[in-house]
């Protein structure tokens, strides 16, 4: 087995692979996370991946989701001090299995050697462990579309099919000091009290992986409507606005409460708001105008 090591939004995480495994070729989109030499330092995530074709002995445990989206089928089960994800890719025939701990700190994943997706599979593992695993210090993987620019992040969340990335567009059209931070699941996090913004390996249809964090400027939720309106939203309001957004097992008592605790810190600490409008520049005006607006009142 041969370590690699990625640096994600300043989180450490331990990959094992077989050595004759091309890891550059796997996971394409985790170059520019990868961690060069030997660094040390806590790894929020040992994740050890067995090639072999072996039979299941996983234990089953009790189905608590099951779900077909872009990384493909998933099914999660729990166990008394576990869960199990099965997964199968949307090209794929093959189920492949990962057992973690409750907590998500360490994973066992067992990847078989003939799956033409494995290294999409293996990318969708991490995606979900990771995101559980950085609860635990105060970070969240968020479904939305992230632009910077002038040293702060913007987010823009909402339900599929609503137009997150037409959003970013539209910011970038409209403003040329604006650039794509990550099209569908960057991660924030509280770090001395600011809450970040980050790049990470995973976003979307889009090919946007990158390594850099910018402190967060505002949230927005987006509403498809016949007009542009911004609303600003403060306290339970902004709470309810980030949670749908968060990656979570919604059932897991100890992962919610942690979720929860920070959206509770996070509600206060960045400028929140829903914007229903139509998909044109004058919307991407509107948001930028009235969530600096929110931030300058804030300050």
């Amino acid at each position: 087995m041969k370590q690699h090591v990625f640096d994600i939004a300043g989180f450490r995480v331990g990959l094992w692979l077989p050595g004759e495994w091309d890891a550059e070729g796997l996971l394409p989109s985790f170059r520019p996370f990868r961690c060069k030499g030997s660094e040390g330092g806590k790894l929020i995530l040992e994740m050890r991946v067995n090639g072999e074709n072996l039979p299941d002995t996983f234990p089953q445990g009790e189905l608590l989701e099951e779900m077909e989206n872009d990384m493909g089928h998933v099914r999660l089960y729990v166990l008394p001090e576990e869960y199990r994800v099965d997964i199968s890719s949307p090209r794929g025939e093959k189920v492949h299995t990962m057992i973690a701990n409750r907590c998500f700190a360490r994973a066992e994943v067992k990847l078989c050697d003939t799956e033409p997706d494995k290294g999409y599979v293996l990318t969708s593992l991490l995606r979900i462990a990771f995101s559980q695993a950085i609860l635990r210090e105060k970070a969240v993987s968020v479904h939305a579309s992230a632009v910077y620019g002038n040293g702060k992040a913007y987010l823009f969340m909402g339900k599929s099919g609503t137009g997150k990335s037409t959003h970013s567009a539209l910011w970038m059209s409209c403003f040329k000091e604006f650039d794509l931070l990550n099209d569908d699941n960057p991660v924030i996090r509280m770090q001395q009290g600011k809450v970040w913004a980050y790049g990470t390996p995973w976003s979307g249809k889009t090919p946007c992986y990158k390594n850099i964090g910018m402190p967060v400027g505002g949230a927005i939720r987006l509403k498809q409507a016949p007009f542009n309106r911004f609303l600003q939203k403060k306290d339970a309001n902004a709470f309810i606005i980030l949670l749908p957004a968060c990656s979570v097992i919604r059932k897991d008592v100890y992962l919610n409460g942690l979720l929860c605790d920070l959206l509770a810190q996070m509600a206060e600490g960045i400028p929140v708001g829903l914007l229903e409008c139509l998909p044109n520049k004058e919307a991407a005006r509107l948001c930028r105008k009235e969530i600096e607006n929110v931030e300058i009142e804030r300050n």
